[in-house]
């Protein structure tokens, strides 16, 4: 048990630092062997954990939003916080995010748009990153339709009207190199302000974690 343990923690610890790589250098300067020395491991090692960079690329990319993702379970599992509190602590941390990781979304924009030119539907690969993020959405979406504080709306269209939001705090990251989330959520506050099943309840809370 002891080895797996340690397997574990040092493919983690790999996948961190190459991260840190492929955001401070970007993908197409990366190389194995520039893992390999960041890591402090050989390149025979290396292969151990991954066949090349690009699963590597993917893989660091993963352990990153699971863990934002078990962040936004802590948070819709807090009872004490309503629909509308869920709903924007988690899109706030999504945000805020995706601005700590900006040198990412850089890197992850000429990286699909080189899938795209191989023929390959970058949509596709985007989907299943963030298919989790929506179910998450949806739920809280639910859970306040269901308590009577959100309005009963189509949950497809409230969860792409949210995740809009999303789209463009990164658009703005990776195209137009802004890190400034405010205007984000205030568009945040303005949607969630406009989901409510009132207009007392939601606009009493607006901006209370800004």
């Amino acid at each position: 048990m002891a080895v797996i343990v340690e397997h574990d923690k040092r493919k983690e610890e790999i996948l961190e630092k190459s991260l840190n790589l492929f955001c401070n250098q970007g993908f197409d300067d990366v190389t194995f062997q520039k893992i390999a020395d960041a890591c402090g491991v050989t390149r025979t090692t290396l292969y151990i954990y991954f066949k090349n960079k690009h699963e590597i690329f993917v893989w660091s990319i993963k352990q990153l939003t699971t863990k934002i993702e078990k962040k936004i379970i802590s948070i819709i599992k807090n009872e004490s916080l309503t629909p509308a509190e869920t709903l924007r602590k988690t899109l706030y941390l999504i945000v805020d995010k995706c601005a700590e990781y900006h040198r990412l979304f850089s890197v992850l924009l000429t990286y699909l748009i080189q899938l795209q030119k191989q023929g390959i539907d970058p949509n596709e690969r985007v989907h299943r990153r963030v298919l989790r993020i929506v179910h998450f959405l949806s739920t809280i979406i639910i859970r306040g339709q269901n308590e009577g504080q959100f309005r009963a709306l189509p949950v497809k269209d409230v969860n792409d009207m949210l995740y809009a939001t999303i789209e463009t705090a990164i658009f703005r990251i990776a195209v137009l190199n802004q890190r400034d989330m405010s205007d984000i959520k205030n568009i945040i506050d303005m949607a969630i302000h406009g989901i409510g099943s009132n207009e007392d309840s939601p606009s009493g809370e607006l901006g209370r974690f800004a």
